[in-house]
């Protein structure tokens, strides 16, 4: 199972880090690959951690793209964040809901 984390987690880094430079479509398709990794774990903290991170880190991407599809994604992210109480997820959802979006 740790493997799969691991795996998951690097996704997500390599999806922010192509996100930052503009790679979009890499961007999604790193998250997209965290999330099913992820979805395919039985329930735990730390998955939930992951999945918050990565939903928040995918609306963020659609949104600073300017596609106003990210609606799930951030209703799921805020959702994993309080559920988790992990204080950098929450503060990434705070962040979301208030409209600022950064990477």
């Amino acid at each position: 199972m740790r493997p799969a984390y691991l795996t998951a987690a690097r996704a997500l880094q390599l999806g922010r880090e192509w996100a930052v430079e503009g790679e979009q479509h890499r961007a999604l398709d790193a998250y997209s690959e965290a999330l099913s990794l992820l979805r395919g774990l039985p329930p735990e903290r730390t998955r939930d951690v992951l999945l918050a991170h990565t939903h928040l880190a995918f609306y963020q991407t659609l949104a600073l793209g300017g596609s106003q599809d990210g609606q799930e994604h951030l209703h799921l992210g805020v959702s994993y964040a309080r559920s988790t109480r992990d204080p950098l997820a929450r503060a990434i959802a705070e962040e979301c809901l208030s409209g600022e979006v950064a990477l």
